[in-house]
C-alpha cells in the first residue's frame, strides 16, 4: 500500500467513501460535482510552486498496490477559514460577585468565534472498512506531518484537526437537538449538507452570537460538550500521541472538540528526518551489510516531491553506519520514484500494543468540518 495524490481516475471511489462515510463527514459530500471541483482544486494545489499557506488543499488516496483499490483518504488545508468563515463556540467560564452580598457564582459559557484563521487543517481522513489492517490507519494520519517536515512553507504554524462529535446511530447529535429547538429548526443532517456545501450565512443570521450559558442546555447536550464519536477516538489517541490538545474550542453544531498543535512541536514533525537513498544490489552485498544497522520499526517514507509526492511502510531497512544511508530495494525505490543518492524522509512507526489493535481493527472516521 502506498499514498499518493489522488487523481481524476479516483472520482467514483471518492464519491462511494463519500456515500461510505455517513453525516457528518462535511469535507467529503456526495455530491460528483463538487468531488469533482475538489480533485481538481488539490491536483492544482500539489502542482503550485507554493511559498506561503494560501487556499491550496491537498487531498491523498491510500492505494492498494497489488488491486490498484482506494483504500481511504487523507487531507490537508493549508489555510482554513479565509475564505469562508470556521465557527467554533469556545468554552470559557464567567465569574459573577457581589460584593455587598459577599456572593460569588462561577457558569460556563459557549461564545461564537473565528478563533482559527489561517491555521492549516488535517481533514478527509478516512479508512474504509475492508482495509482496515496494520499500519494503514497510522499512514494515513502521519503522511499528512511527514508533508509538512518536507514542505512547511506551505503551511500554517499552527494545525488543527476539527473532530467528530457525539452522535447517535441514526446519526442525529443531542448538541444540535437543543440548538434546533431554540434558534434553527433543521435538521443534523441538513445543516451538515449545508457546511459541506459551503453555506455557512445561516450562522450568521440564525446562530446565537452572545454568550450562551451551558447551565441553561440540555443535560444531554451539556453532557457531549467536548466529547467525541466513540468512533473517532482512537483517530483523537493517534493525535494526542503527536502532541494535539485540546484548548477549549468545540464544534458550533456537535459540540466536538478541535485539537491543535504547533507544526514544529508535532511528533512525526520533529522524530522524521532525511536520509540519502541507497538501492540494495547484490554487488558487494557480503562487505556492505557489515558495515550496515537494521532498523526495528517499520518505517513511513517519503519521497520529497510534490506532484509527485509518494509514501509507504517499509519493513526491515538498513542504515549504513555512520552516515546518512538509507538502503531502499529496487522495488520499493521505483514505486517511490527514488534513485540512488536521492533524498527521502522517513518515520519510525513505534506503537504499543493498545495502539496496535487501534490501528488495525477499531479506526474509524475522523471525521471533521472541514470546507
Amino acid at each position: 500500500m502506498y499514498i499518493r495524490p489522488i487523481a481524476p481516475r479516483d472520482l467514483d471511489t471518492l464519491y462511494q467513501i463519500a456515500v461510505e462515510s455517513g453525516p457528518g463527514f462535511t469535507s467529503l459530500m456526495p455530491d460528483r460535482d463538487a468531488l469533482a471541483r475538489k480533485i481538481e482544486h488539490s491536483v492544482a494545489s500539489f502542482a503550485r510552486a507554493a511559498s506561503q499557506p494560501g487556499d491550496e488543499h491537498y487531498l491523498f488516496v491510500l492505494e492498494d498496490e497489488v488491486t490498484g483499490e482506494i483504500m481511504g483518504t487523507t487531507g490537508i488545508e493549508a489555510a482554513a477559514g479565509r475564505h469562508r468563515p470556521l465557527y467554533h463556540f469556545r468554552r470559557s467560564t464567567v465569574t459573577h460577585h457581589s460584593r455587598d452580598l459577599n456572593l460569588r457564582h462561577q457558569v460556563e459559557t459557549l461564545t461564537r468565534c473565528n478563533h482559527y484563521t489561517g491555521c492549516t487543517e488535517i481533514c478527509s481522513l478516512y479508512l474504509r472498512p475492508e482495509f482496515r489492517r496494520a499500519n494503514a490507519g497510522k499512514l494515513l494520519s502521519r503522511v499528512r506531518f511527514l508533508f509538512m517536515a518536507l514542505h512547511p512553507e506551505r503551511f500554517s504554524d499552527t494545525v488543527i484537526a476539527e473532530m467528530r462529535g457525539v452522535s447517535d446511530d441514526t446519526g442525529q447529535s443531542p448538541f444540535w437537538s437543543w440548538l434546533r429547538d431554540h434558534f434553527v429548526d433543521m435538521d443534523f443532517a441538513s445543516v451538515t449538507r449545508l457546511v459541506g456545501a459551503g453555506h455557512t450565512h445561516f450562522v450568521d443570521d440564525l446562530m446565537p452570537s452572545h454568550p450562551l450559558y451551558t447551565c441553561l442546555l440540555s443535560p444531554e447536550a451539556r453532557a457531549v460538550i467536548s466529547q467525541v464519536h466513540e468512533h473517532t477516538r482512537p483517530a483523537l489517541h493517534l493525535l494526542e500521541a503527536e502532541g494535539f490538545r485540546h484548548k477549549g474550542l468545540v464544534d458550533l453544531f456537535d459540540a466536538g472538540p478541535t485539537v491543535e498543535c504547533p507544526l514544529a512541536s508535532i511528533r512525526s514533525v520533529r522524530e522524521s528526518r532525511l536520509w540519502r537513498v541507497a538501492i540494495d544490489s547484490n554487488d558487494g552485498l557480503e562487505f556492505d551489510r557489515r558495515n550496515r544497522e537494521p532498523i526495528a520499526s517499520p518505517l513511513l517514507i517519503a519521497n520529497t516531491d510534490s506532484a509527485g509526492f509518494r509514501a509507504t511502510v517499509v519493513t526491515g531497512a538498513d542504515v549504513r553506519s555512520g552516515s546518512d544511508c538509507l538502503y531502499l530495494s529496487q522495488a520499493i525505490a521505483d514505486r517511490m520514484g527514488l534513485e540512488a543518492n536521492s533524498r527521502c524522509r522517513a518515520l519510525p512507526l513505534v506503537s504499543g500494543a493498545q495502539a496496535a489493535a487501534a490501528d488495525t481493527h477499531q479506526l474509524r472516521p475522523e471525521i471533521v468540518h472541514a470546507h
